[in-house]
């Protein structure tokens, strides 16, 4: 089929309106979000407080700020939390910042259903912020995810899991006010930089020799977590190596494809 020079000069009008119509509406999204965000005024004495020194820590790794590509990593067992940033997404990730959880609920081992009180485990991302938290400040994150539903309850896997503040949990991964501050703002400042997706992985543990050992006496016996967790320690080892993240993929039946 042949179109006529007419045609084909309207279409790529139409194609440019089209993609600076989505650019604006982008544009305007951050702005919204920055203007909501820093309105609430435990976010303005967040900003106030950590994000000059947030940018002294990144200009000290060679990275810039705001941050561009950001990666959360969490150990259970350990009752840590990995803050890691790259500059372009073909570089490797430098680690930033290790955070302490104060506190943890449940056993190691996935969320599998409302109620359980357990901490998820698996490939995450930040989906929302929240200003007014009951817990002074709180980041979502998107449990459940295809994997949760898969292996899960179907009806009830619960939900609500967040990063937050206030130091109590019951299936969460809570820090101090201090802590949450500072994260809160790292994070929403790579969301306004243009990171739509701040990814979190959660592990049981570190997945080195020390780890392994203590999942083989503790939980050998349990065949489902031991598959789960192999299947989560590809990923793992992948990072470990190359310092670089795989994309997120699953199997139909609810595996991980590292």
């Amino acid at each position: 089929m042949i179109f006529s020079a007419e045609y084909r000069f309207k279409l790529f009008l139409t194609c440019c309106f089209l993609c600076s119509f989505t650019i604006l509406k982008a544009q305007t999204d951050i702005a919204n979000l920055h203007n909501t965000q820093l309105s609430f005024s435990r976010v303005a004495q967040a900003y106030e407080k950590y994000n000059d020194s947030l940018k002294k820590l990144f200009t000290s790794r060679v990275l810039s700020y705001p941050p561009k590509d950001i990666y959360i990593r969490t150990f259970k067992s350990q009752n840590e939390m990995e803050l890691w940033a790259r500059e372009n997404p073909n570089d490797p990730y430098k680690l930033i910042k290790l955070y302490h959880v104060c506190a943890l609920s449940g056993i190691l081992g996935p969320k599998r259903c409302e109620g359980d009180r357990q901490v998820p485990e698996g490939s995450y991302f930040i989906e929302d912020f929240n200003p007014q938290s009951d817990f002074f400040l709180s980041m979502l994150i998107n449990y459940p995810n295809y994997s949760d539903l898969m292996l899960g309850d179907k009806k009830k896997p619960g939900g609500d899991i967040y990063i937050h503040g206030g130091c109590v949990t019951v299936g969460c991964m809570p820090m101090t006010d201090e802590v949450i501050q500072e994260l809160y703002v790292v994070c929403l400042n790579a969301k306004l930089n243009g990171q739509n997706y701040i990814p979190v992985s959660i592990y049981p543990t570190r997945f080195n020799k020390k780890g392994l050992d203590f999942l083989g006496r503790e939980y050998g016996q349990e065949g489902m977590k031991q598959k789960f967790w192999v299947n989560l320690k590809a990923g793992y080892d992948y990072f470990e190596v190359t310092k670089k993240r795989l994309p997120v993929m699953y199997t139909p039946d609810g595996k991980y494809v590292f």
